[in-house]
C-alpha cells in the first residue's frame, strides 16, 4: 500500500470521533477528526512524513511549519521524511519573553519558501492566521499543505491568503463517506 492509503486509513481508524462537538471555529459538527491521534502513531506518521517531503521537494520549499499546535506534528513528520527544509512554529502571539519571536525554529531568511501546513483545516481560519503572519514578517508562501480537509471551504480561503497553491493529503470524504452532512 502507498503512503496515502496508510496514512488514509490510519485517520479513519484512530481519528475518526463519531458524535457532537463543537469545532475551533464555534460551528458544530457530528464528527470530529482528531489528526493527531494517528499522525502521532508510527503508521501515519511515517505515511505524513513520505508525503510531505515529496509535496516540500515538488514545491520547492526551504521551510515548513504553521501555527503551533495544529502544525507541531505535521512539521516534524516533514523532517522526519527527508524534508531537506528548517522547520518552523507560528505562535498565536509574540512571545512576551526570552526572544520575544512569533515565528520560531530556526531563523527564516529573505529567500525561503515556506510551506505552510496544517493537521485539520475546516474553515482556514488558523492556517491563514499562520500565512499572514508569515506575509507580515516578509516571508514568500510556496504552498498550503493540510493532512485532512472537513471540504467546509476553507481551502478556497487558504489558497487565497496563501496566493499559492493548497493540497489536502486526505479529504474527509476518503475517510467518511457516509457521514451526515454530506
Amino acid at each position: 500500500m502507498n503512503a496515502h492509503g496508510r496514512l488514509t486509513d490510519e485517520l479513519r481508524d484512530h481519528a475518526l470521533v463519531i458524535g457532537e462537538v463543537t469545532l475551533t471555529s464555534g460551528r458544530k459538527a457530528q464528527y470530529y477528526v482528531d489528526a493527531k491521534r494517528a499522525i502521532l502513531r508510527r503508521a501515519g506518521f511515517m505515511a505524513l512524513g513520505e508525503l510531505l517531503a515529496a509535496r516540500a521537494e515538488q514545491w520547492r520549499a526551504t521551510a515548513v511549519g504553521g501555527m503551533t499546535m495544529g502544525a507541531d506534528a505535521v512539521t516534524c513528520a516533514a523532517l522526519a521524511g527527508g524534508a531537506d527544509v528548517k522547520g518552523f512554529f507560528v505562535r498565536k502571539e509574540v512571545k512576551r519573553h526570552g526572544l520575544s519571536r512569533r515565528i520560531e525554529g530556526p531563523l527564516l531568511a529573505p529567500e525561503d519558501r515556506c510551506l505552510v501546513v496544517e493537521d485539520v483545516v475546516s474553515t482556514g481560519g488558523s492556517t491563514v492566521a499562520a500565512i499572514e503572519a508569515l506575509q507580515e514578517a516578509g516571508h514568500e508562501i510556496c504552498g498550503v499543505v493540510s493532512v485532512l480537509d472537513r471540504l467546509a471551504g476553507g481551502g478556497v480561503r487558504i489558497e487565497a491568503a496563501a496566493g499559492a497553491p493548497y493540497a489536502a493529503l486526505v479529504t474527509i470524504d476518503d475517510i467518511y463517506p457516509e457521514r451526515p452532512d454530506r
